[in-house]
């Protein structure tokens, strides 16, 4: 039985750690002043968009999910010929019509992957599932990796789908916002008023760096500072402890919209990644990709990790 994992372009995750667990990403278009773009996480492309300035403020930039059409034409052509089992996990349905077009794609596919399947000389059923993964980001790269670990161990179908369910309420995300009000402009165009202008006005009067964190999408701000690197040292401070006391699965996830030069700079960095060697942990670190830094600002910081519930202010 060949399983397969699908993500979308709002997901995560170091570009060889995709290549080499043959991750399928399912692409999301980028509109920006008006030229049209597929994310599909190539890390040329990435690197094109950061060195360009294209994600900078002034640029008007937002994102569109493929349609369950174009999401069909993809699943018919990439997965029901290549695997047995598949299993798709979305961006957050709260944010984005992803899950929502995929599950009506998959539905439709599961009418019509017979002579697909006998053309490309499979034989057996096909099976899918899309999960909404209740995160963003670096969130959803954890969950994906941790989905990888589980279809590693070879466990049923039904059990594999029911681990994955439960795993996405265990994940904790830290977000640390460059900019509070490119993502309160943002917001407003998507109509998500999680941003409030409140907080935007503070972020820009007082020149506050909120740490906004909470399980999966839905973040609450645990502390306020006064510069990007305090609340990156923080954030990094957090990760180290919680390493040390103890995760539920051996990942920490973590992108950064900056470029590598800028990653390498940040301050804690070294300590988490130590943390990590020393308890048998994979630190998956990456470059923001072109849909996570349209979504929340260019050099904004996501972090991911699963552990018993707790708060931030416990390891700080």
């Amino acid at each position: 039985m060949r399983v397969g994992l699908i993500v979308d372009s709002a997901c995560d995750l170091p570009y060889e750690f995709s290549r080499k667990h043959d991750l399928f990403v399912l692409p999301v278009t980028a509109v920006i002043d008006g030229q049209t773009y597929i994310d599909e996480h190539d890390p040329v492309r990435t690197q094109e968009f950061y060195q360009s300035g294209l994600l900078q403020k002034g640029h008007h930039a937002e994102t569109h999910a493929f349609s369950a059409e174009q999401i069909h034409d993809l699943f018919m052509e990439k997965i029901v010929t290549e695997f047995d089992v598949a299993i798709c996990e979305t961006v957050t349905r709260s944010r984005s019509l992803i899950f929502q077009n995929a599950t009506e794609a998959m539905n439709s596919v599961m009418g019509h992957y017979h002579e697909a399947r006998q053309a490309a000389g499979r034989e057996g059923k096909f099976s899918m599932r899309v999960i909404d993964s209740k995160q963003i980001f670096a969130g959803q790269g954890l969950l994906a990796a941790h989905t990888l670990r589980l279809i590693e161990q070879k466990l049923s179908k039904n059990a594999l789908r029911n681990e994955v369910d439960t795993f996405t309420d265990k994940i904790y995300t830290c977000v640390i916002p460059r900019d509070l009000h490119y993502i309160r402009e943002r917001a407003r165009r998507r109509g998500d008023k999680s941003v409030s202008a409140l907080v935007a006005f503070l972020g820009k009067a007082l020149n506050i760096t909120p740490v906004i964190f909470g399980q999966g999408a839905e973040g609450q701000p645990a502390a306020k500072t006064r510069s990007f690197d305090v609340a990156v040292e923080k954030v990094m401070n957090y990760a180290t402890a919680r390493v040390e006391a103890g995760l539920l699965t051996p990942y920490v996830s973590l992108s950064c919209g900056l470029t590598w030069t800028e990653i390498e700079d940040l301050p804690g960095l070294n300590r988490l990644r130590d943390a990590c060697e020393k308890n048998d942990v994979e630190l998956l670190l990456s470059q923001m990709g072109i849909t996570s830094s349209i979504y929340i600002g260019p050099g904004s910081l996501c972090l991911a990790l699963a552990a018993e519930p707790h708060e931030f202010s416990d390891f700080q």
